[in-house]
């Protein structure tokens, strides 16, 4: 039985894997799934500025329907929105239909639970059961009057301006504020400047012209160069990069260079312990983030709990430890007390109060620890052999401990690529050992 879902939902080039098919059977799988627990008989379906997204759409509503849903459609919104809205407009799930960072041929489908919750793993394998089973989604198939039903609804943005306005501090304006908004030509193309702009910035706006195939095009998180050239072009505060469905963060502060993602979650975590908002003496990363940042908390009196790659995984560990803040390297940030995952916008905002609130430029408040070295190489490959299978794996990986140089090794969960992570104090001896572990995993998987 094929594994359907990744580290964040299905996904895959649209068309081919992602295809009319497979997202009508998904969604009448979930369909399936949530009517055992159903309380409205709804569910909400959302999606990305990407061209296949209509496709994929329809097909979702084919499938909710066929199983008895009635489905609310909302276009393009940012994927906290959906999390934010299926509570709000107590739906049964809610869906996002987007492939985040990735280019515009890809495309994915991600679920939320009633509370706006990414699925567990087990809701995951349950749904994928049912996909896999045709006499159980055949029987489900409703006939007459037990159809379901499907309506577009345009307004509902408000809703989530406001709630984005709500959570940024009371007493604070952006009033006098210059910044530069990276929308990628994506989900938050409309919602962003709004925002900012309501709360008194003046704002630029970069790649806010979605035509359905240049989400994310050398634009938004993955690619600042733009960003970076017009903070300084408009001699600009601070500038604020989202990717394609605005669930990630990246800043690039007034001298036009990046603020690395582990040196944003410890400035907004000191931050949040200084207004007396953070919950659980302690934040949550990824095996990812950086050792300087266990470092800072550490010094500061703070514990870092480590989780594996992945949002869903950070917020699982936020609730088991009581701790309402915590994000990935990569830019998602989860502000737990207004977001139910990473969003992009309401991390942009407390970034702004914490800019405000120090009276300091964003470089003198967002680079408050050093960052060890640290190299991540994305190695194409042709097989995902488990990595306890390879044959000389662990002696290479004790012959690194021994050099004290940290080692992540895993398999990415969209792509046929090995991630390979390597982390100490002295640079080179990072440029060496990678070129071995690249050279050996080539080997092994693509000899």
């Amino acid at each position: 039985m094929k594994k359907l879902f990744g580290t964040d939902g299905v996904r895959g080039e649209a068309g081919s894997f992602l295809n009319v098919e497979m997202a009508l059977k998904v969604a009448a799988a979930a369909g399936v799934y949530f009517k055992e627990h159903s309380k409205t008989k709804k569910i909400l379906v959302g999606k990305d500025t990407r061209r296949s997204g209509y496709m994929i759409e329809n097909a979702i509503v084919s499938g909710l329907t066929a199983v008895g849903y009635d489905v609310v459609q909302i276009g393009p919104m940012p994927t906290p929105a959906i999390a934010f809205l299926t509570q709000n407009m107590r739906c049964d799930a809610g869906i996002m239909i987007s492939a985040s960072h990735n280019s515009y041929e890809d495309n994915g489908i991600k679920f939320f639970d009633s509370n706006g919750d990414k699925l567990s793993v087990e809701v995951e394998e349950e749904i994928e059961k049912i996909y896999y089973d045709e006499n159980i989604i055949k029987e489900s198939y409703e006939v007459g009057k037990n159809v379901g039903s499907a309506q577009r609804i345009d307004d509902v943005i408000g809703r989530y301006i406001v709630q984005l306005k709500n959570s940024f501090p009371q007493d604070l304006s952006l009033q006098g504020l210059r910044i530069v908004l990276d929308t990628s030509n994506g989900a938050g193309y409309k919602v962003g400047p709004t925002v900012l702009e309501e709360l008194g910035a003046d704002v630029i706006v970069l790649h806010d012209k979605p035509d359905g195939f240049n989400i994310n095009e050398n634009c938004g998180a993955l690619h600042t160069k733009d960003l970076c050239k017009a903070v300084k072009e408009y001699r600009a505060d601070v500038g604020i990069a989202l990717d394609g469905d605005a669930d990630r963060l990246v800043v690039v502060d007034e001298l036009g260079e990046v603020i690395d993602g582990d040196q944003l979650l410890g400035a907004l975590g000191l931050f949040l312990k200084n207004e007396g908002k953070l919950k659980g003496d302690g934040i949550v990363a990824t095996v990812m983030s950086n050792q300087g940042l266990e470092d800072y908390m550490q010094e500061n009196a703070l514990k870092l709990y480590r989780s594996n790659v992945g949002d869903k995984f950070v917020l699982e560990i936020m609730k088991a430890k009581g701790i309402n803040f915590g994000g990935e390297q990569s830019g998602h940030v989860i502000m737990h007390d207004f977001a139910k995952t990473g969003d992009g916008l309401v991390s942009a905002l407390q970034t702004l109060a914490l800019i405000i609130r120090s009276k300091k430029t964003a470089s003198q408040v967002l680079r408050v620890f050093d960052l060890y070295p640290q190299k991540l190489v994305n190695l194409n490959i042709k097989e995902k052999l488990p990595l306890d299978q390879i044959d000389g794996l662990k002696a290479e990986l004790e012959k690194l401990e021994k050099l004290n140089i940290r080692h992540l090794i895993r398999y990415s969960g969209t792509e046929n690529k090995l991630r390979i992570l390597l982390e100490a104090k002295e640079a080179k001896a990072i440029e060496t050992n990678m070129e071995i572990m690249v050279d050996f995993f080539t080997k092994a998987l693509n000899g």
